[in-house]
């Protein structure tokens, strides 16, 4: 489980993230990371979840989210402190195997921490 003094709660932070971050998409997920601004004192990064009913019933949605959420877990380290990520389940995450939506949150990290070359975003 995600340590709460992980978890992102206020929508304002969703909003943020999604709208401003770097964005990475794969069949099953898609990640928005926003790096934090320069001289903001360094806290631990927020990392907030968004699984809607297209993923599937109650029961599948919570079950997508601990995942998604114990994979996120692994990777906490190689996130810049202070940043926040958002990861969004695409409507296959439902029936992804767990391979398949830990293969997919990886290659979407990898994307998004590597260095933004230029003309790029």
């Amino acid at each position: 489980m995600l340590p709460s003094g992980n978890r992102m709660r206020r929508r304002d932070d969703f909003t943020l993230a999604v709208r401003r971050g770097r964005r990475a998409g794969r069949p099953n997920v898609v990640a928005h990371l926003l790096p934090p601004d320069e001289g903001i004192e360094a806290a631990p990064p927020l990392v907030g979840f968004i699984v809607s009913r297209t993923v599937g019933n109650a029961v599948v949605r919570n079950s997508v989210r601990r995942r998604l959420r114990h994979l996120v877990r692994l990777h906490l380290d190689r996130l810049p402190a202070g940043s926040l990520l958002v990861v969004r389940a695409n409507p296959a995450a439902g029936k992804a195997r767990p391979d398949e939506l830990a293969a997919d949150l990886e290659s979407a990290l990898d994307r998004l921490l590597r260095p933004a070359s230029k003309g790029r975003r």
